[in-house]
């Protein structure tokens, strides 16, 4: 079953049970790497502070940097991992409907 998108009037197809399982599990990878990667940048930004290898005035600006780092590479673990299930499933979607999902002649973006 199609309906079409209110916004761009393009047509699309209802997602199987499988597809949403997928995603879900792709989401809950995403997250859990996220956050064992954050915690990993963390732990190693900060080891100066907790080893006392840098005077003890510099600990609040060091955990402050480490946590800013570890957030910002949660983000773009959860972004990349998301976006390349996404690229993955366009593409396995063009493949089975025999276009390019989007895209013009050599890879540009439809209607360029």
């Amino acid at each position: 079953m199609t309906h079409t998108g209110a916004a761009m009037g393009t047509a699309r197809t209802r997602r199987t049970q499988a597809e949403r399982d997928a995603m879900t599990v792709e989401i809950g990878f995403a997250l859990f790497t996220g956050a064992l990667l954050a915690g990993v940048v963390f732990a190693l930004l900060s080891l100066p502070a907790f080893l006392g290898i840098v005077p003890r005035g510099a600990h609040g600006g060091l955990y402050c940097a480490a946590g800013s780092v570890a957030a910002v590479t949660f983000l773009a673990r959860v972004v990349r991992v998301l976006s390349r299930f996404d690229r993955h499933r366009s593409a396995r979607d063009a493949d089975h409907l025999g276009g390019t999902a989007g895209y013009g002649p050599k890879g540009c973006p439809a209607g360029m």
